[in-house]
């Protein structure tokens, strides 16, 4: 849970949070809940400059990105990680007013009619960007919107897939190799060439990051556990689940590894990641031999640190390593 609906839930469970009159202080609060728009700008910011800078070192390019390519690949992103934001109030409405009636849109905050054109309005100015950088980007938009689409009417086979958690987990993770894909198309797309060969292992981080992160913010001890939030601690027991995170983990820093090796960079992404992996192990040790309320936080914050530097590991570092050889 992120800090800001953790408190809303303590101040909830005293008294009714009364509903501000102003959209700013509305939709300012629901950010701080349900988007926190300046942590997610600083991930965002990462994704995007690593998909252009990676696609364009991958096909042999040592160069600052385009600016352009940057500001439709981290506009579009931001976007999409919102819209898979509204996505799910949609889907967890009812779930919601039963189970959590604290969080905004059950309270009446905001509603589900105000999220939906945010939604709409956001598509529209992914559009208008696509059409700005290179109409050529059209069809890779369209096949992120299609997946989302059927993402977000789990497939039409809703019972079936909550019935099968590993299924639906990743059937909603293939959303971001997708959205990573549309990122490195503002590059490889827009100079009018196939995708690079290496690009595929990129799509594995994505891929792998995203079970790392979806693991990660699930797991909680038992005290911490909610009636109606099906968590994997809950789902696996809390060992398994551990082991399922730590296991996106490894294979995440593989696909990373190999990607890296794409652009020479390999050594350095290699010393990175089995040091993050060892401070990854002591966190998931101490929370297996330690049952204190809380404790899972420092699972999900070390998800977060990890995504981050995994992207700049892989679009910031190497370019920047590239570039001072090839000044010198």
């Amino acid at each position: 849970m992120k800090s800001g609906e953790h408190s809303e839930k303590k101040r909830w469970a005293k008294h009714p949070i009364p509903t501000p009159t102003s959209i700013f202080a509305r939709w300012w609060i629901y950010q701080r809940e349900r988007f926190p728009i300046f942590s997610y700008g600083i991930l965002v910011a990462a994704i995007s400059f690593c998909m252009v800078s990676y696609s364009s070192l991958v096909r042999g390019y040592t160069r600052i990105p385009d600016s352009k390519a940057l500001i439709v690949a981290f506009v579009t992103t931001f976007i999409f990680f919102l819209q898979l934001r509204i996505a799910d109030e949609f889907k967890d409405f009812a779930d919601d007013l039963r189970f959590r009636p604290y969080r905004p849109v059950p309270r009446g905050l905001i509603s589900l009619r105000e999220l939906g054109v945010v939604g709409v309005v956001g598509g529209a100015v992914q559009l208008l960007l696509a059409l700005w950088l290179s109409p050529a980007l059209l069809p890779l938009l369209l096949g992120v919107w299609v997946y989302f689409g059927l993402m977000s009417r789990e497939f039409f086979v809703s019972t079936w897939l909550k019935a099968h958690p590993i299924t639906y987990m990743w059937t909603h993770m293939l959303i971001i190799p997708l959205i990573t894909l549309y990122g490195t198309a503002c590059d490889w797309r827009v100079a009018g060439i196939a995708a690079p060969n290496g690009l595929i292992f990129l799509l594995g981080v994505s891929l792998f990051n995203g079970f790392a992160v979806e693991i990660g913010r699930k797991i909680r001890v038992p005290q911490d556990e909610e009636a109606g939030v099906e968590t994997y601690s809950c789902l696996w027991g809390r060992q398994r689940a551990v082991f399922a995170w730590y296991g996106a983990l490894l294979a995440t820093a593989i696909s990373a590894f190999l990607a890296a090796s794409k652009i020479g960079f390999a050594l350095l992404e290699t010393c990175l990641f089995i040091s993050l992996l060892l401070v990854a192990a002591v966190i998931a040790g101490c929370f297996l031999r330690r049952t204190v309320a809380g404790s899972g936080k420092w699972i999900e914050l070390f998800s977060g640190v990890w995504t981050l530097l995994v992207y700049l590991s892989l679009g910031v570092l190497p370019l920047t390593w590239q570039l001072v050889l090839k000044g010198s």
